[in-house]
């Protein structure tokens, strides 16, 4: 199996970092999720040897990603890039973004199997994603028995429309769930007009229980992949 892309989670608080870590754990269980938080005596503020050994440890070959909370933790991390020597620093990116959005949206990518570019630009990415987010209007929910609308072509593409049953909706969990299958497809597939394979895409919808996913694909064989998350998000995820 292919190494996947390290991340390094860098905060002022030691808390935080855990706990940045522990929620992306909860959609990429197999990405090596490192904290660096605090000072050398767990303090508030960051220390260079910490952020310096949690680049080594998160690196299984594939390369780092750091993620950092605050201007100064990004200058900590920025210091030991510098530091690193030629083929160390290589794979490793200092990235720019929302700690919490952009750190789960590239632990996310790296489960996917994203290179180091592309674990980056998902961080980089997560600042637009979220600023245009627009909450998807709550509907009433329907009894749990109602049936789906039947497969459609669109455009000369394939949707179907599906319930979302989950009773909190479409949280980070079902949504790196659902994220994660999308990008098992090499076509381009959406969710109500948002990219199926972005995470803060498909979280920014704001789907509740009782809303209504509209899948589809314009592209030649994306009929299989609007089927599979279809039928996922028919699934309630194993959460009703």
């Amino acid at each position: 199996m292919a190494e996947k892309v390290g991340i390094v989670f860098v905060s002022h608080s030691t808390q935080l970092a855990a706990g940045a870590v522990a929620l992306a754990g909860q959609m990429a269980p197999s990405v090596r999720l490192i904290a660096a938080g605090g000072t050398d005596d767990d303090g508030i503020g960051t220390s260079f040897a910490k952020v310096m050994a949690a680049v080594g440890e998160a690196d299984a070959g594939a390369g780092v990603v750091v993620v950092s909370d605050l201007g100064s933790a990004l200058l900590t991390a920025e210091t030991v890039l510098d530091m690193l020597p030629d083929e160390e620093r290589e794979r490793v990116r200092v990235v720019d973004g929302p700690y919490v959005e952009g750190g789960i949206a590239a632990a996310v990518a790296a489960e996917t199997g994203a290179d180091l570019a592309g674990v980056a630009a998902a961080v980089e990415g997560a600042r637009a994603t979220w600023r245009g987010a627009e909450p998807a209007a709550t509907a009433e929910a329907p009894a749990p028995s109602a049936q789906a609308a039947e497969p459609a072509t669109a455009g000369g593409g394939y949707a179907r429309e599906v319930l979302v049953r989950n009773p909190q909706g479409l949280h980070a969990r079902p949504a790196a769930e659902f994220v994660k299958l999308a990008n098992t497809f090499p076509v381009k597939v959406t969710v109500n007009g948002k990219d199926a394979k972005s995470l803060l895409g498909v979280m920014s919808l704001g789907l509740v229980a009782g809303s209504t996913a509209s899948i589809a694909s314009e592209e030649d064989g994306g009929a299989q992949a609007v089927d599979a998350l279809a039928d996922l998000v028919e699934t309630g995820f194993g959460e009703v």
